[in-house]
């Protein structure tokens, strides 16, 4: 797969994510996540996925137990395809494992080799890269290949984002969701205050200066959570210094060391430090959450915030009458550049030690019907990774603004890379430290070039 390939053909379903990482939290409370019982599995071949049309499905039986993180999208759909599949199944006993804690409460069964069957890959606590190198995950690579949907079609084809492959060119965990991350403002009180709407660098950077003097800080990030800083500024910062290559992205997160050196991540680094050194960085970005920075952006305190698509869906009882969310995929291009859109997934998998990998890969398929993406998009507010077309003239104007990017031909698009959990803590931290004049971008790159040589021996 070449890793430049645009996403312009795709509807919609390319755009938009359902993700809701690391820090996207829900209030909902946790279901129970007892070990499953202990009854013997299925013995029948689930190749085929389960489908309330067929009469001659596939009949699966024993225990199923299904891990979700209850995050920015909450668990609507998650509830009702579980109930779809229990519909077809009535014969499979599922568990449902699930809530904003989750993956915290199962980390011990995980480390004790009693997992669930079917895990979403999403929340804190839960590293794709970090499952596999763990050998926590099943390998699908032979599976994925040829496994197809309800309707018949293969799976991979249908995929907007193909799965990551590991070393040796294997697939563990399949891209469910698809996010695109970006610049966040408010176009309503752009449009009474006069300001102009970002569409480059040099345009953010004059904006922000009327802002500023108008007594509202330009920019605002969660310090708590420093990777949504990186995901939709420093990334697009150093493919744009990389002359739109998106591979130096691909080897940071293959731990190259000398990578870090490329002269396009001091590029990038400088970026932060001119919105730093201007003072346009709320002083309480450092220590808040997601969800604080958020609210200091809704309620006007801060004009621009960095953050994923799942945004608006996520504050939705907190958003103010009248807020219209403006978006784009990246800010630090320069004048005529290319707009740098840095996507990422939520992953599902099968656990390399689950009790009934044949109703968790009928499971699997099964999510993956065209049926289950629309049903998806109605219940969580964004699409799944599933191609097609499922825009509507009610579609919300930063859906809007993220269809006409990331259908535009000159988009340059980023999939998703699993870093090192090390190497990628190691920049957290390092971007915090950068962004509160603790270190120098010299001194970044010396940082996390260290980590990532250890983890590369």
């Amino acid at each position: 797969m070449s890793m430049k390939k645009k996403f312009a053909a795709l509807g919609i379903a390319t755009i938009l994510a359902a993700v809701s990482l690391t820090g996207c939290g829900s209030n909902k409370e946790e279901a129970s996540n007892s070990p499953a019982a202990s009854k013997p599995a299925a013995t029948e071949s689930a190749s085929a996925p389960a489908s309330e049309s067929t009469d001659n499905a596939v009949k699966l039986t024993g225990d199923f137990e299904i891990q979700y993180f209850v995050g920015g999208y909450g668990d609507k759909w998650w509830k009702q395809v579980i109930a779809d599949f229990k519909a077809a199944n009535p014969d499979l006993n599922i568990k449902e494992s699930a809530g904003p804690k989750i993956n915290e409460q199962m980390k011990p069964r995980w480390i004790g080799g009693t997992p669930p069957d079917f895990v979403y890959i999403d929340g804190p606590e839960l590293f794709n890269r970090q499952m596999v190198e763990d050998g926590q995950l099943l390998d699908l690579t032979d599976w994925i290949s040829t496994a197809t949907n309800a309707d018949g079609e293969k799976i991979i084809d249908l995929m907007a984002q193909a799965p990551q492959q590991y070393d040796g060119g294997k697939i563990y965990d399949i891209p469910l969701v698809l996010n695109a991350w970006g610049i966040f403002w408010d176009k309503k009180l752009f449009a009474d205050k006069g300001w102009e709407e970002p569409k480059d660098w040099a345009s953010f950077l004059a904006t922000s200066e009327k802002v500023k003097a108008d007594g509202i800080t330009p920019f605002i990030h969660t310090g708590k959570y420093p990777y949504y800083i990186l995901r939709s500024l420093l990334y697009p910062a150093i493919v744009s210094a990389n002359n739109n290559d998106i591979n130096i992205i691909k080897d940071l997160s293959e731990s190259k060391a000398d990578a870090f050196g490329n002269p396009a991540v001091l590029a990038g680094l400088n970026q932060i430090v001119e919105l730093r050194d201007k003072g346009f960085i709320d002083k309480a970005s450092v220590q808040i959450n997601h969800t604080d920075s958020q609210m200091l952006f809704l309620q006007h305190k801060d004009a621009f915030i960095p953050n994923g698509l799942w945004l608006p869906n996520e504050m939705s009882k907190d958003v103010p009458e009248g807020f219209d969310f403006g978006f784009i995929p990246s800010v630090t291009q320069a004048a005529g550049g290319k707009v740098i859109a840095n996507t990422s997934t939520a992953t599902v998998g099968i656990a390399a030690k689950a009790k009934n990998p044949e109703a968790a890969k009928a499971f699997l398929a099964f999510m993956f019907s065209k049926a289950q993406a629309s049903q998806f998009a109605e219940l969580s507010g964004a699409p799944s990774n599933i191609k097609g077309d499922i825009s509507s003239s009610k579609a919300p104007n930063f859906v809007k603004d993220a269809a006409k990017f990331l259908t535009d031909s000159n988009t340059v698009v980023i999939p998703f890379f699993a870093f090192n959990q090390d190497v990628e803590n190691a920049m957290y931290d390092a971007t915090v430290a950068l962004t509160i004049s603790k270190i120098t971008p010299e001194e970044w790159i010396e940082r996390v070039s260290e980590v990532a040589k250890k983890v590369s021996k």
